[in-house]
């Protein structure tokens, strides 16, 4: 059975749209402004970062062998789709990870500036990932 992806697309679309539209016309804004856009672009890598591990995890209970993944660390969970070839960094989805934790746990110019780039970072894998999770799906 195909499973729904369509949350997954439309985050993943939303982030780049975003980044597309937003980071031409950054230097052109004021502090404030700018500060603004890049916390929506932020709020777009929270999401499609959500529906990524949560698609993984759906993907690995309807297609893997004989993963559990209910109650498994992130680590754990990226590491059984790497196996699978959904993703093929652990490390790296790990730094998206520690990202999306640090823009719900503190909020600071700094930490906003390290999760932005985290973000710009992100996009492709997420791209990546959409695809091919996309095609495995049967």
């Amino acid at each position: 059975m195909k499973l729904d992806f369509t949350s997954l697309e439309q985050s993943v679309l939303a982030l780049r749209r975003s980044l597309d539209e937003a980071v031409p016309m950054l230097a052109s804004l004021s502090p404030v402004m700018r500060d603004t856009v890049k916390s929506g672009i932020i709020q777009h890598f929270e999401v499609a970062y959500e529906q990524c591990w949560k698609a993984m995890k759906r993907w690995i209970e309807q297609h893997g062998t004989r993963e559990n993944v209910d109650g498994v660390t992130r680590r754990e969970l990226f590491r059984i789709a790497a196996e699978h070839r959904l993703i093929a960094d652990v490390d790296r989805w790990m730094n998206f990870h520690r990202g999306r934790n640090e823009t719900s746990h503190t909020y600071d110019a700094a930490t906003a500036a390290d999760v932005y780039t985290v973000t710009v970072d992100f996009l492709p894998e997420a791209e990546r990932f959409l695809a091919d999770i996309t095609i495995r799906n049967d």
